[in-house]
């Protein structure tokens, strides 16, 4: 698996929420969901994306926003129109006074709105637990970035509109990897695009040095690593390995190997049916109280705090 491949390896909606928002003018959605990852997808007309303290984004047609949570922000029909509808935390809207919108504002299956012929359609989907995606993942994406059409592959945007019309047996699982997959595109689009927003470990993939060594690190993370047998494998002195990693990656290959476990340690710890222990095994920590240890001093909670956190 390449480093883009590990990275993508995140997105496993479970009834994420979905919706297709049909809108004319006036309109002014404030997102204070505080959901770790969003995507919005213009389907027709257009909108403005206005993050607190930054500037408006407009976005067209086939234009893509991702957005990282949970800092909270405006799409509207106008950067300076001001927020009629709130969407808060679960997904619930209400209009300023705190009355519910839910009912006021359905127009049908996924479908919601203030016009079910507005000139503006949205469909936009939620990844509302951290369970479903990666920590790797969320820590390499800014706040929020757009992709214009025609800079991502956003085909699947239309299977994935028509499919939120439909309620066939096991839809809701079928939507979910749909929207996986659709996150999956923008964001590796996102990266492709532009080498210099890649996390460093990425970019390094392409030395010729480092690039191998990451991978065996990443195929085998539990594998007892020392630099000296890493060199090894790579074929270079341990001297010059040690030096290549501080020099591009800036830290050291032992450093980097730790973060990776307890990445991947963090991941492990959303699946309610592995043990602390089991996870130690996997990320190659000889016992729960190892992994422990340098879970709490790298991340400051223990392994069992943070599985409470996002449980």
């Amino acid at each position: 698996m390449d480093t883009l491949s590990g990275l993508l390896d995140g997105p496993r909606a479970n009834g994420a929420f979905l919706m297709r928002s049909v809108l004319t003018s006036p309109w002014s959605l404030r997102i204070q969901d505080e959901a770790p990852l969003s995507i919005a997808v213009v389907v027709r007309g257009e909108a403005w994306v206005v993050p607190d303290g930054d500037e408006p984004v407009r976005l067209g047609p086939g234009d893509v926003m991702v957005a990282r949570g949970p800092e909270p922000y405006t799409v509207a029909d106008l950067p300076d129109s001001e927020p009629q509808v709130f969407i808060n935390p679960g997904q619930h809207c209400t209009d300023a006074e705190g009355n519910s919108l839910e009912d006021v504002m359905t127009l049908g299956t996924r479908s919601w709105g203030n016009d079910p012929e507005g000139a503006t359609m949205i469909v936009t989907g939620t990844y509302e637990s951290t369970r479903a995606i990666s920590a790797r993942l969320l820590r390499s994406l800014p706040q929020l970035f757009v992709l214009r059409d025609g800079e991502w592959n956003g085909e699947l945007v239309a299977v994935l509109c028509a499919e939120m019309q439909r309620e066939d047996l096991g839809q809701e699982v079928f939507l979910d990897r749909l929207l996986d997959l659709v996150v999956i595109a923008a964001v590796r689009d996102w990266f492709t695009r532009d080498a210099s927003r890649a996390p460093a470990w990425h970019r390094a993939a392409a030395d010729p040095v480092l690039g191998p060594a990451l991978r065996l690190l990443e195929d085998d993370v539990a594998r007892p690593w020392t630099l000296a047998s890493l060199a090894a494998e790579v074929g270079v002195s341990r001297a010059g390995l040690a030096r290549r990693f501080s020099t591009v990656l800036g830290e050291p290959a032992m450093a980097y190997l730790t973060s990776l476990r307890l990445d991947l340690a963090a991941d492990l710890l959303r699946e309610p049916d592995l043990t602390i222990a089991a996870v130690a095994r996997q990320v190659g920590y000889g016992s729960p109280f190892a992994l422990s240890a340098a879970f709490k001093r790298v991340r400051g909670v223990s392994p069992a705090h943070h599985r409470a956190m996002v449980g």
